[in-house]
């Protein structure tokens, strides 16, 4: 072979090669790009061609003790629009704005945006997208998103609080569990080309959400809509401030109801101030005046500083202490321990005070929980204010004894008392019964919990009964008697501290009662406060009413039996001082049978406000389930109610009229 010939083979050698080389790099090139990489390049080519739009996520339920529906998330439609595809913008501008409540040149902004997804408005109600969609405009789309939505108004607006948009918790337990109850949002993901406008019909498609977790409470919805309802009477009837309530189980600590006023609508926040969001029962902290006598002589008895029987004089309604001069209401004389509790002598309660001294005083005080939060499952608890006792004066010492110069919040009292009530053991609050995460999982749950004890049981039953004596007639609290019970409790009165001059107000007072029922088998400890009542200050006759207003309708809702025979009016009256000018709503008649037995009314139609109103002139023990309109109801109307039969309404939020 030739010289020539030799090289033009090994050239054609050579191109043979780097072809193969060639050929090999584009394979493993290809490989690499579509079996090693096929993931990756999709999801460029995704974020190219798609528009990914985060949603609001499902938050869950919370539900009260009986499994009723305090908060859930519902769907909503919210309105979205493609630019591009809105034909005459004019015309639709001009009837569109009016529907989704825009200005016209805020909807023109939005429909001249070269954007391929543009929000028009979010969660909107039926109504509204009704209305939108009856247009039938193109370019205009629909998605469903979710939002709160709180069945029964303010019913525990306070301890619920509430969510803005995103829906991220606001106030309440909705703030407190937020990061269990938010859940994940999902993703709407819509189509568009490379210039980023939107193609297609404009439907995206939603992916990526997962439901929240749900609160169990051990609240009760009917007993919370009775101590709201009660306590909002009791504060228009004295045109007072504010007020608040706690309602507790004493034997387990749990919070049966917890109320403020004034309330709020959680279901249109924006429309109320912060005033109206504050939870008093455990936010606010204030001076408990004469309630605080009852864990000043539970500390006593037990540690044998003063004997039950004990004579105090009380110096005829004028003492000195400390260049101070403390008075009494009444000039009394010689009192026994029970009848200075019963009286509420300010001067007794300062001399058993000072035979207390302050170290032991100081230290019994917090052994009730005073002075620090009670781990309540709420944002915003306050620890009160007690002072350590180095820093007390005999005037100090002798103020405290009968509730001046410390504070405590409405829950913190609620507590203590609750401690008498149940044999001398100090039990945790609690709020929430367990959490379920969104796979149905506990993820936490709460249950009694013993903090320590305070007291000894017998001194327990000595206090009781010194309580009842309070209650009972020549005491400070006979207006919070409930008919066939015994109740243990304690007025309290206390004079506010005028902020201009630092001094205690002469004219403005909190008025409060706390105590337990029945006395002798404790099942409710319930604390009424009222802020600035006008015309009458007295605990015993502003608060002590509205508790035994509570006591009586909650002990029926329970089905507590009377222990005693039932004289008189069911409900003690409250105040009169300001013409109620509310409404007045219907409420069903009862006809007694033959034999003198009740006999059913017709609730059927009726709302949860007009069955209790029925129930508290009647005296019939109904047991409500749901809310909102009553459909179906046991004994049926006009069959006899028999002694120790079940007799319950069913509620349901879409009425029909049925029987």
């Amino acid at each position: 072979m030739t010289r020539s010939g030799q090289g033009h083979h090994w050239r054609i050698r050579a191109f043979g090669l780097l072809f193969v080389v060639a050929f090999g790099l584009v394979a493993v090139r290809a490989y690499l790009l579509q079996v090693r990489g096929q993931e990756e390049w999709l999801r460029r080519a995704e974020r190219q061609h798609q528009r990914v739009i985060p949603l609001t996520p499902q938050r869950g339920t919370i539900y009260d003790r009986n499994g009723e529906e305090l908060a859930l998330s519902i769907e909503v439609d919210s309105i979205y629009v493609n630019p591009a595809q809105v034909k005459k913008t004019a015309s639709v501008v001009r009837e569109l704005a009016p529907m989704v409540g825009l200005k016209k040149r805020t909807l023109k902004a939005k429909l001249s945006s070269r954007r391929g997804f543009v929000w028009l408005k979010r969660q909107v109600s039926p109504a509204e997208s009704m209305r939108v969609k009856s247009l039938g405009v193109p370019g205009v789309h629909f998605i469903k998103e979710h939002k709160r939505y709180y069945p029964n108004g303010s019913l525990g607006a306070q301890v619920l609080g509430f969510t803005g948009l995103d829906p991220h918790g606001l106030e309440g337990l909705e703030l407190r569990y937020d990061s269990v109850v938010l859940g994940e949002g999902g993703f709407l993901v819509t189509e568009r080309d490379n210039l980023g406008r939107g193609i297609g019909a404009g439907e995206g498609l939603v992916s990526g959400a997962r439901r929240g977790g749900s609160l169990h409470l051990t609240l009760d919805k009917n007993i919370q809509y009775i101590v709201e309802k009660e306590l909002a009477a009791g504060v228009r009837a004295v045109r007072a401030k504010s007020g608040s309530a706690v309602v507790l189980d004493p034997r387990t600590g749990e919070v049966l109801a917890m109320a403020s006023q004034p309330d709020f609508n959680p279901n249109a926040f924006s429309k109320y101030g912060p005033g109206n969001y504050r939870n008093r029962a455990i936010a606010d902290a204030y001076e408990p005046g004469s309630t605080l006598k009852t864990f000043l002589l539970a500390a006593a008895l037990d540690k044998k500083v003063v004997r039950p029987d004990q004579v105090i004089y009380c110096e005829k309604g004028v003492y000195r202490v400390g260049g101070k001069t403390i008075h009494d209401h009444h000039p009394y004389g010689r009192l026994s321990v029970a009848e200075i509790l019963k009286y509420s002598s300010n001067i007794g309660a300062a001399k058993i005070g000072q035979a207390m001294d302050r170290e032991r005083f100081y230290q019994a005080l917090r052994d009730f929980g005073f002075g620090s939060v009670t781990g309540i499952e709420l944002p915003g608890e306050s620890p009160g204010l007690l002072r350590p006792p180095e820093e007390w004066f005999d005037v100090d010492l002798a103020a405290i004894s009968f509730g001046q110069g410390l504070m405590v919040t409405p829950l913190q009292l609620a507590t203590a008392l609750a401690s008498i009530a149940n044999g001398g053991t100090l039990m945790r609050p609690y709020l929430v019964e367990r959490v379920v995460d969104g796979y149905g999982q506990v993820v936490e749950s709460h249950g009694p919990e013993v903090v320590r004890r305070v007291i000894s049981e017998e001194t327990a039953a000595i206090v009781t009964r010194m309580l009842e004596g309070a209650v009972e007639k020549g005491g400070t609290g006979t207006l919070a008697a409930v008919p066939g019970f015994k109740v243990a409790g304690k007025t309290g009165t206390a004079q506010k501290v005028d902020p201009v001059t630092g001094g205690y107000s002469r004219d403005r007072y909190l008025a409060s009662f706390a105590g337990f029922v029945p006395a002798e088998d404790p099942r409710l400890v319930i604390l009424v406060m009222i802020d600035e009542p006008q015309g009458k200050s007295y605990g015993g006759l502003v608060s002590a009413p509205v508790f035994s207003r509570i006591a009586s309708q909650a002990l029926a809702q329970m089905k507590v039996a009377p222990r005693r025979p039932i004289n008189g009016p069911r409900l003690a009256p409250l105040p009169v001082l300001v013409k109620d000018t509310a409404p007045v709503m219907p409420v069903a008649r009862v006809a007694n049978g033959a034999d003198g037995a009740p006999l059913m009314p017709s609730f059927i139609g009726m709302s949860m406000r007009q069955v209790l109103q029925t129930m508290e002139r009647t005296g019939l023990n109904v047991r409500l389930r749901g809310s909102g309109r009553v459909v179906e109801q046991s004994p049926r109307p006009g069959q006899k109610v028999s002694y120790g039969s079940e007799t319950w309404v069913r509620l349901t939020q879409s009425f029909s009229r049925r029987l």
